[in-house]
């Protein structure tokens, strides 16, 4: 009996067909578990990650208790080396000023521990003490506080030590929380007339855009807010999958460029948003690309935007050939599974 020549056409037609089957089957799977992840725990915030760990990298962390500004309420401890019958506990008044042994009242509001000890040091100098060396330990801190709300990983009241900027105060807090908004509100309480009161910052610019101009200094009884922003969630065929802060009046299109644009794998058509809707719960919207209505809708908050794989795109970008023994074969790697 003469033996059937052996078809390598067909061995390669009947293992694509199997793989497109899988993979329709899998885009499927995929997607609806893309749908469940999101609901059930958001991914973290990646972004707000990596503006934190730039925050961190350029704020003066350190603070030397020479630098702390003194005001009203203050305890302070003056030791005179030279003379310890002058060595006395004071508290800062309501005017700023102290009162110690042979001088009378000084001022020292506004200064830092540093230029007190300066100022002391030279008023017995002048008639009292030929070299004096004069120490100023602040044993209370009451007056120089400064208050930190809204979205921080450690919100909350803090003793202002040293003359700190903005960048500095925001990483003593943690940095930011991951819902936190795209800008930083630093509100003034002790203003001469015709200064302003309230500044507001965009974080982009002062952290990652590099404007030294924004880096403001912080002073003894401010208080910093940051609001919270919405977010969306975005997965599947993209560069950057996660979820990422809502910036002002942000449409899909722009999301789809946040997460770094979709990948050559992708379906180039159509893609998903879940959104909730009041009243009807979760629903799912197909959109399309080459539609500008669909690429201007505005993004709410807890939006999921699932880029849809292309099953021929899939197999170009995943198929490989493999030589071996007995002979031929045909292989199938998922590129999604390749970032």
């Amino acid at each position: 009996m003469q033996k059937r020549p052996f078809d390598i056409r067909f061995i390669l037609i009947t293992t694509a067909l199997v793989i497109i089957f899988s993979i329709g089957v899998l885009n499927c799977s995929k997607k609806a578990s893309l749908i469940e992840r999101y609901t059930a725990a958001p991914a973290k915030n990646t972004e707000i990650t990596s503006l934190n760990e730039q925050l961190f990298a350029q704020a003066h962390m350190g603070t030397d208790p020479g630098e702390y500004l003194l005001g009203t309420g203050d305890l302070l401890q003056i030791a005179v080396f030279e003379a310890k019958n002058l060595n006395t506990k004071t508290r800062v008044s309501s005017r700023g000023h102290i009162t110690l042994s042979l001088l009378g009242q000084i001022k020292v509001k506004g200064l830092t521990a540093r230029e007190a000890e300066t100022k002391i040091e030279a008023l017995y100098r002048e008639k009292y003490i030929k070299d004096p060396h004069v120490s100023v330990f602040v044993e209370e801190h009451v007056s120089q506080r400064i208050t930190l709300v809204g979205q921080f990983e450690k919100p909350g009241s803090y003793d202002y030590l040293s003359q700190q900027r903005l960048l500095d105060i925001l990483a003593l807090a943690g940095g930011f929380s991951e819902k936190a908004g795209n800008t930083v509100q630093v509100r003034r309480n002790n203003t001469n007339p015709g200064e302003p009161n309230v500044f507001v910052i965009d974080r982009e610019l002062l952290i990652k855009g590099g404007k030294t101009e924004l880096n403001i200094e912080i002073m003894g009884g401010d208080t910093i807010f940051v609001p919270e922003a919405g977010q969306f969630f975005i997965d599947g065929a993209v560069r950057r999958p996660g979820n990422y802060p809502i910036k002002n009046k942000m449409v899909v299109k722009e999301a789809l460029m946040t997460s770094g644009g979709i990948r050559p794998y992708a379906d180039k058509e159509s893609f998903v948003l879940v959104r909730d809707v009041e009243g009807e719960g979760r629903k799912l919207f197909e959109l399309h690309f080459d539609s500008p209505e669909d690429l201007a809708i505005k993004v709410e908050d807890n939006d999921i935007i699932i880029v849809k794989s292309s099953t021929w795109g899939k197999i170009v970008h995943g198929g490989r050939i493999n030589i071996g023994i007995p002979g031929l074969g045909v292989g199938f790697e998922d590129p999604e599974y390749k970032r």
